[in-house]
């Protein structure tokens, strides 16, 4: 239902991500998906990752604030109005969206990873929608 996406709080100076990059390759830690924000002093790196939970542990030894989220992703083609439609469709329900990013499957479409208001009733929205919703599992073709 969900996929666990992790967000790494940083500050906002060179290397920082660059550090956090070489601790998950050390650990063969593939990442799938990244969104960066950034204020004057700090950032957040959001990602899907091939093992959330080892990556957050080992981010957590290597000094950096890693937390686990929950997120949904949604399939997305490559077609005039699709990202419309979806915001439509969440819309309607009365969810807010509070962030989200692409992820790439194939040269066909994507993703997009969503964090709403309310994640139970955007998950139940969007499948009643029939909108192909990714599981953990289906997203390990990406995990090497």
């Amino acid at each position: 239902m969900f996929i666990e996406q992790l967000s790494i709080f940083l500050e906002n100076r060179p290397g920082k991500l660059k550090g956090i990059t070489d601790i998950l390759k050390a650990n063969g830690i593939n990442i799938i998906s990244l969104s960066l924000s950034d204020t004057t002093d700090y950032g957040i790196a959001r990602m899907i990752v091939s093992d959330s939970e080892k990556a957050r542990k080992v981010l957590l030894e290597g000094g950096y604030t890693a937390v686990l989220t929950p997120v949904l992703v949604v399939e997305m083609r490559q077609e005039v109005g699709a990202l419309s439609s979806l915001l439509d469709t969440l819309s309607a329900g009365g969810m807010n969206l509070e962030y989200m990013y692409a992820l790439v499957t194939d040269v066909n479409g994507g993703a997009m990873v969503l964090k709403t208001s309310d994640q139970a009733a955007s998950y139940q929205t969007l499948k009643n929608e029939g909108m192909k919703l990714y599981t953990e599992e289906e997203l390990k073709v990406f995990k090497k």
